[in-house]
């Protein structure tokens, strides 16, 4: 079978603190009643498995595609603990989640199983007014303060709180205590690990249950990050050309995000030496490849997985398009050797590389309506 782009079926969470955005705003189909919190758009974990919705691997689960198109799907990037190194979830929250932290490093090597080091970020993609998240603790603040905090149940005092609006991404390494703030929709993006241990939960009773929620002091204190220095991984860089413009928002070891914005018309090549994932926050198009006569077409709320190995693959955007591209950090091929003597180029020379994509044709032109 060859390779071509994948979407899969959404795995719909209800969550207490969740609402109906994702139905409403991402297109998602919901139940009719209930309060949703997350959909999982790419996940390959022991109790949730993405499942390709359309084309000749429809039904086919990421494990089995990880399995049996191997380095055709993830090209070089190393798989985590054997599997797809990613989870990407829409996240809703329609009130504020509980603060919470997720295992370090040292953590997930002490307990083994299934507790992993997991890092994430949160793009937002839709906010109120008010929207915010927690982020991280106030200068000063120590562990003995904040177990004070939490004895006095006034947790948010020793928190630093952030005002967000959409377009803003955060990073959130292992061991940041943090919560997503009521009014707040993103796409979060992480390491494939689903360890989270609540610290405080604004006393909420589970309805399942009639009691509160379950905290997980213990673990969470003994992982939790003090240091206030500015986060690394944030540093944003813009590059356009006349059809598109790309943002870089975040890099670490684990992921590098960047937003792609593209304009109506355009029919370019998709380059693929590594896997990506592709997020569509607005806009519609399609990618074409060898070996499928029908293009993948895409929408706003639609997550892409695009295989290393596509072969002539193209995006052709419909109308104003913009979406994530999400990849895994892989070595260079050029690793070990020396760089070139800067003297060897010609210092006058005006002239810089450039990728500019081909100028859109009438056929792109006219599939807009």
């Amino acid at each position: 079978m060859d390779v071509y782009p994948l979407i899969f079926e959404p795995i719909i969470k209800p969550k207490i603190w969740g609402g109906r955005r994702l139905e409403t705003a991402l297109g998602k189909p919901l139940p009719p009643d209930g309060s949703f919190g997350e959909s999982w758009e790419v996940a390959d974990l022991e109790d949730d498995q993405s499942r390709v919705a359309q084309g000749p691997a429809q039904g086919k689960t990421l494990s089995e595609l990880v399995t049996s198109w191997g380095e055709d799907l993830i090209g070089r990037a190393p798989l985590f603990d054997g599997r797809f190194p990613l989870l990407i979830k829409f996240l809703d929250a329609r009130d504020t989640l509980s603060v919470q932290v997720h295992p370090d490093e040292a953590m997930a090597a002490r307990l083994g199983g299934r507790v992993h080091v997991k890092h994430e970020a949160w793009y937002v993609i839709d906010a109120d007014d008010k929207g915010f998240i927690y982020r991280g603790v106030r200068e000063g603040v120590n562990r003995s303060t904040l177990e004070k905090a939490i004895a006095a149940q006034d947790v948010e005092s020793v928190l630093n709180r952030i005002p967000v609006r959409k377009g803003h991404c955060f990073y959130l390494p292992s061991g940041t205590i943090h919560a997503l703030g009521a009014g707040v929709t993103v796409a979060e993006v992480q390491t494939p690990s689903d360890i989270t241990y609540r610290v405080y939960d604004w006393n909420r009773i589970d309805p399942s249950t009639a009691e509160p929620r379950e905290l997980h002091l213990e673990q969470a204190l003994s992982c939790i990050s003090f240091d206030t220095a500015p986060f690394d991984g944030e540093q944003p860089r813009h590059v356009a050309s006349v059809w598109t413009a790309v943002t870089s928002l975040v890099r670490c070891d684990s992921f590098v995000i960047e937003r792609v914005r593209m304009v109506g018309g355009v029919d370019q090549g998709v380059l693929t030496e590594e896997f990506a994932i592709w997020i569509v926050l607005d806009g519609r198009g399609s990618v074409v490849c060898a070996g499928r006569d029908e293009p993948v077409k895409f929408q706003r709320g639609d997550t892409l997985l695009i295989p290393a190995a596509l072969k002539e693959g193209r995006v052709q955007t419909f109308e104003d398009s913009m979406w994530l591209e999400i990849k895994v950090p892989v070595a260079s091929s050029l690793t070990g050797f020396e760089r070139p003597d800067r003297g060897a180029y010609e210092e006058s020379s005006p002239f810089v590389p450039l990728n500019v994509p081909n100028k859109p044709n009438a056929t792109s032109q006219s599939s807009q309506g």
